[in-house]
């Protein structure tokens, strides 16, 4: 058994990272409402990763992109998607009609998840890695992302102009189309890019 007194410190000193994000993201965030709307995924996601962190511990590359995506979302509430700052002078410097860092979100809001449930479909069902389970992880990020834009319609009918910045537009009548198919993009360049990683890591955990 590996001797934790050698373990790595260098998810630790990431973890308080991410901490410190999450708290600079809730220092005033431009809008309250909308910062709690897009935070709210990732305490949720830390608060399952703690409570199954000895039952089902995900391999080190997969708790990496966790983490980052967290960032992600934490960036977009502190300034809601349609303001970082960054994504506005990418827009002037390019011409750009709008700022694209919700579309940085969507790509990883299917890269992400699309590790996660291969990860979980290898590890606890008989499916391995192949057609199947390639396509199957992409109906999984795909459907994901099918929900959270149900999400952001029924918010913002509930909540009238303050769930605008939620729902992100930014007058872009294809903005649901575009936030799906960069989700679908993401799982499909996950499981190219990363794949054989994930699988590297697996093997090793499950040798004694």
């Amino acid at each position: 058994m590996e001797n934790p007194a050698r373990r790595s410190p260098g998810p630790l000193v990431f973890w308080s990272l991410v901490a410190l994000v999450f708290l600079w993201s809730g220092i005033r965030p431009f809008d309250r409402f909308t910062w709690w709307l897009e935070v709210a995924p990732a305490v949720l996601g830390a608060g399952i990763l703690w409570a199954t962190r000895r039952r089902f511990p995900f391999t080190p590359t997969v708790l990496l992109l966790i983490g980052l995506h967290m960032v992600i979302l934490m960036i977009g509430g502190h300034y809601t998607y349609a303001r970082v700052p960054l994504f506005d002078g990418i827009r002037d410097v390019f011409g750009l009609a709008r700022n694209h860092y919700d579309r940085l979100g969507h790509f990883a809001q299917g890269f992400v998840p699309a590790l996660i449930a291969r990860e979980i479909l290898i590890r606890r069902s008989p499916l391995k890695p192949g057609a199947w389970l390639f396509f199957l992880v992409c109906c999984v990020a795909l459907s994901l992302s099918a929900v959270y834009e149900l999400v952001e319609w029924r918010v913002s009918v509930a909540t009238g102009s303050a769930g605008d910045a939620f729902l992100g537009t930014q007058g872009d009548p294809w903005d649901t189309q575009w936030d799906m198919a960069l989700a679908l993009t993401g799982a499909v360049a996950a499981q190219i890019a990363l794949a054989r990683r994930q699988d590297r890591e697996m093997s090793r955990r499950e040798t004694p």
